[in-house]
C-alpha cells in the first residue's frame, strides 16, 4: 500500500481526493490543516484521521510515504522544508516557492538528504499531453516551428466565485488566487508540457500586469495577465498567454512544417489530440478544419476522472508517479531539476512586469522520459 499524509485541507484538495479515490492501492494515511473547523469537515467528509499538528502527521507517515502540500502558495517553502527536513519525500502544489533562491535550498536539500521533491501540475503525466509527445516523438507533420499555449479563464471578477464550494464545503479561495496571480497558478499546465517534450528553456522574453484593478477589492493583487515568448535548447518558440480576463481558452498548438496539431481542452486527461494537415485547395493554403485524431498505441493508459467543475483532470497521477519512483529507486518524472526549472520559469513570467525583459534561466532539465503506456 502506497501511503499519502496532506497538509492543507481546502478547495483543491477534494479534487485530490476524488481523483485518489481512482487509485485504490494509496492510502491516505493523516491530513492536516491550520482550521480546525476546516480540517473537521475535511475529515469526516473523506473519513481520514485528522492529525493535531505537523509533528503529528509527519509521525504517521512511514519513510517510503509521500507528504501532498495542499497549503496556500506563500506557506509552500516552509512547508516544504519541514517536511524534507523531517525526512519525508514532497509533492507540492505550483509552484515549490514563490522565489527562485528558495526553491533551489528545496531541491538541493532534497537532493542532499536522497528525497524526492516534486511540483505540480500533474496533467503533464495525462493520457493527452503524453499523446502529444507521442506525436512529436514520431514526427507526425514534421520539424515543429511554432507553439501557441492560451490559458485563458475568462473574466473571472465578474463570475459567481463567492458561491463555489468544493466536495466537502470550502470555499474557492479567490483573494488568495488573485494575489497569487493566473501565472503562478495556471502557466504550468501549458509550460510542464513544453518543458517535457522540449526540454529547458534558454530564454524567456515576458511581460505582465493587471488589466483589471480592484478586483472584489483587493488592492495587492498579482498580475492577471502575461505574455511570454519561450525559446526552448532545441526545440520550436513558444508564445503562451494567461489570463483572468479573456474569454475561456485553454488550447495548445504545435505548428510544423506540415500542419498544426492542437489541443482543445488542455484541462481534460482525455482530450483528443489532433494533426490538422495542411493543405492547398483553388490558391488558397489551409489546414484541414478537423483533423485526424492522434492515438497511443495501446487503449490502457491511466484511470480517469470525470469532470468536476472546470476540470476532468486525475489530480492523483503526479503523487502516483512519484510513490513508484520512490519504490523503485529512481528520480521522479516530475521531481528535482524539472520542478526546479518548471517553478523558475512560470516565476520569470509572474515577475516580468509590464514593462517586460528578457530573462535567462539558471536551471535546466532534459526531456521526460514518457510513460511506459506512452512509447
Amino acid at each position: 500500500m502506497k501511503c499519502i499524509a496532506i497538509i492543507g485541507c481546502g478547495f483543491v484538495a477534494d479534487l485530490y481526493m476524488r481523483s485518489f479515490a481512482r487509485h485504490r492501492d494509496i492510502r491516505i494515511v493523516a491530513v492536516y490543516d491550520r482550521s480546525e473547523e476546516r480540517l473537521e469537515a475535511f475529515s469526516k467528509y473523506w473519513n481520514v484521521d485528522a492529525a493535531s499538528d505537523l509533528k503529528a502527521l509527519f509521525s504517521a507517515l512511514p519513510e517510503d510515504g509521500l507528504v501532498l502540500n495542499l497549503t496556500n502558495p506563500l506557506a509552500h517553502h516552509e512547508i516544504n522544508k519541514a517536511a524534507l527536513v523531517a525526512g519525508h519525500h514532497v509533492f507540492c502544489e505550483k509552484p515549490l516557492a514563490l522565489d527562485y533562491d528558495e526553491a533551489f535550498e528545496l531541491v538541493e536539500l532534497a537532493r542532499k538528504s536522497k528525497l524526492q521533491l516534486g511540483s505540480a501540475p500533474s496533467s503533464v503525466l495525462g493520457e493527452t499531453a503524453q499523446t502529444l509527445g507521442y506525436a512529436l516523438r514520431n514526427t507526425v507533420g514534421g520539424i515543429p516551428r511554432l507553439v501557441y499555449g492560451e490559458m485563458d479563464d475568462g473574466y473571472i471578477s465578474q463570475a459567481p466565485i463567492e458561491g463555489w464550494r468544493s466536495e466537502s464545503g470550502a470555499a474557492w479561495p479567490f483573494e488568495d488566487e488573485i494575489r497569487t496571480g493566473c501565472t503562478l497558478e495556471h502557466a504550468g499546465y501549458h509550460l510542464s508540457w513544453l518543458i517535457a517534450h522540449f526540454g529547458s528553456v534558454k530564454r524567456v522574453a515576458a511581460c505582465s500586469a493587471e488589466i483589471i484593478p480592484g478586483k472584489r477589492g483587493i488592492t495587492d493583487a498579482a498580475p492577471d495577465f502575461s505574455v511570454a515568448v519561450l525559446e526552448f535548447e532545441d526545440g520550436p518558440i513558444a508564445r503562451l498567454t494567461c489570463s483572468i480576463g479573456a474569454p475561456h481558452d485553454h488550447r495548445l498548438r504545435v505548428i510544423s512544417d506540415g500542419g498544426v496539431l492542437s489541443i482543445n481542452k488542455a484541462w481534460d486527461n482525455s482530450a483528443p489530440v489532433r494533426f490538422h494537415k495542411r493543405m492547398t485547395i483553388r490558391r488558397r493554403l489551409l489546414e484541414h478544419p478537423v483533423g485526424k485524431r492522434q492515438r497511443l498505441p495501446t487503449r490502457k493508459t491511466h484511470p480517469k476522472v470525470s469532470r468536476k467543475g472546470a476540470a476532468a483532470m486525475n489530480f492523483a497521477l503526479g503523487p502516483d508517479e512519484m510513490l513508484n519512483a520512490i519504490s523503485a529507486n529512481r528520480q521522479s518524472r516530475l521531481a528535482g531539476s524539472y520542478a526546479l526549472h518548471l517553478t523558475e520559469v512560470t516565476l520569470a513570467i509572474q515577475n516580468a512586469g509590464f514593462g517586460g525583459g528578457t530573462y535567462h534561466p539558471r536551471s535546466n532539465c532534459s526531456v521526460m522520459e514518457p510513460m511506459p503506456w506512452a512509447r
